[in-house]
């Protein structure tokens, strides 16, 4: 039976993704027109540094800070015979200080870090990602049957050799398309890939060349699961985009978009506000009475379990058991939802059974075999703990939604101005379906309040037009950085 719902909030300012497995959230995606992701966008970039140290080079791309590019990120010639012996080129070998390149950026700047980029350039659509810069035909892992496979390469084989040279990697929503289905696709990546090329010959250096979808067409695109109900969206000029996409590209999801029109907020009809206010909580509870505590550092994130108040089982040993147990399930879905990469360091209840530790680190990577987000979980380590990487390509739930605390100097988190402003916009629209009134206050930090007056006040303005009643503003020094009220008048 399928059970899975995409749930898709748009506003003229924000849009938010989730993907709900038999109504639990499973993953959220912010997208917010003041900072709109850069991963798989390509860039015409100029390198302004080569750091021979590092194998590596600063490449300008007009962005904030410079961006990261390493050596073996540096496409090679995919037609050259690989020697024997061969070894890592050289960085000041394959670029040089001023060089242009086109580039494409890999992950999402991050804290202090500006953004990771590559040469070797991905081209997604819906069953096939093109790779210009190299030679072969991969399959996605996910697709187990080797005769799906095997019929999945050789159709790919014999419709590129009409077409110029290039790489495809065989995503695993193309399990079961048609020969027809796989030949649009790749012809449309190739149309793609000229336009880009022409592009990018007539763009200066530091310029986009090539933006990826929008998030709510990305989602649709990205789609594999066979086991999506329905996909729901509050805004109709989203909901229109969305099936003249699904039409041409995701005709299977087509039937399942519906235009959501309730008054309530649909993140709230799903509680998925309150999932995210959650998710932003270092301790997660558990069912049993016991907790995990996720700490995110710079350097990698760490998770503590923790049997609390539960003592339910006849003796310590399966006390233990049990809660890891938990534990673990709750991990798997708390790194996808806070969106968690990079090394990972999860220290469960000490356990003396062996055979309790297999369990424990089977559930854990069973619940992870659903995430998008490639990991690898090795095994408990002599001091008992289990160490894992979670492929890292965007900022975590926390990073996009709260800043540093200035009151308690970065040891915690608080939201954004910006994020509360949000908030507040969406408060504004659940009272305006609501009740009745004549004039909205509005009341919150001086922070906030400027942010209102300035950035948002195109938001505030339309939301003047949709209630037809005015909004005021009133700083309160006193309250929080994430407070703040809307009082009817």
């Amino acid at each position: 039976m399928k059970r899975e719902e995409i749930l898709i909030n748009a506003t003229s300012t924000e849009v938010r993704a989730a993907l709900v497995d038999s109504g639990v959230l499973q993953e959220v995606q912010i997208e917010r027109t003041s900072r709109v992701g850069l991963v798989s966008n390509i860039y015409k970039g100029k390198v302004s540094r080569v750091l021979p140290g590092m194998q590596a080079a600063f490449v300008e791309l007009g962005l904030e800070r410079t961006a990261f590019l390493h050596a073996s990120d540096i496409a090679r010639n995919p037609h050259a015979e690989p020697a024997a012996d061969e070894v890592e080129p050289d960085i000041r070998d394959v670029v040089r200080e001023g060089q242009e390149l086109l580039v494409q950026v890999l992950k999402e700047p991050l804290g202090t870090k500006g953004a990771r980029l590559t040469t070797y350039i991905a081209i997604p659509s819906r069953y096939l990602v093109l790779t210009p810069n190299s030679v072969g035909v991969g399959v996605s892992s996910r697709i187990d049957d080797e005769t799906e496979r095997e019929r999945l390469r050789c159709i790919i084989e014999e419709i590129k050799a009409e077409l110029p040279t290039a790489g495809y990697i065989i995503r695993t929503a193309a399990e079961g398309a048609s020969r027809e289905a796989l030949q649009a696709d790749l012809q449309f990546l190739h149309k793609l890939w000229q336009s880009i090329e022409e592009t990018a010959a007539r763009t200066s250096s530091g310029g986009l060349v090539y933006e990826d979808l929008p998030l709510p067409l990305r989602v649709l695109r990205d789609s594999s699961s066979p086991d999506i109900a329905r996909v729901r969206v509050d805004s109709e000029a989203t909901f229109a985009k969305l099936k003249e996409f699904a039409e041409h590209f995701v005709p299977r999801l087509g039937s399942l978009i519906e235009l959501y029109t309730e008054p309530r907020p649909i993140f709230d009809v799903y509680g998925i506000d309150d999932e995210i206010d959650r998710a932003l909580n270092r301790k997660v509870p558990l069912k049993s009475g016991g907790h995990v505590v996720f700490d995110q550092t710079e350097s990698m994130t760490t998770i503590d379990v923790n049997t609390g108040a539960y003592v339910g089982h006849r003796n310590l040993e399966e006390t233990i058991f049990r809660t890891n147990l938990e534990a673990a399930a709750a991990i798997a879905r708390q790194l996808r939802l806070r969106n968690l990469g990079g090394i990972i360091i999860i220290d469960f209840i000490d356990m003396t059974e062996e055979e309790h530790r297999r369990q424990v680190l089977q559930t854990l990577t069973d619940r992870l075999a659903g995430d998008h987000a490639k990991s690898h979980v090795m095994n408990v380590s002599p001091l008992g703990l289990v160490e894992m990487t979670r492929k890292r390509n965007r900022e975590s739930l926390e990073h996009l939604l709260c800043q540093a605390c200035p009151s308690c100097e970065g040891r915690g988190f608080v939201k954004t101005a910006e994020t509360v402003c949000h908030e507040i916009f969406r408060e504004i629209l659940r009272q305006h379906r609501q009740f009745d009134f004549q004039e909205l206050l509005v009341l919150a930090r001086p922070q906030v309040i400027e942010r209102l007056l300035d950035e948002d006040s195109a938001g505030i303005a339309e939301l003047e037009e949709v209630t037809g009643k005015p909004i005021r503003l009133q700083s309160e020094a006193l309250y929080s950085p994430d407070q703040f009220d809307v009082v009817l008048m």
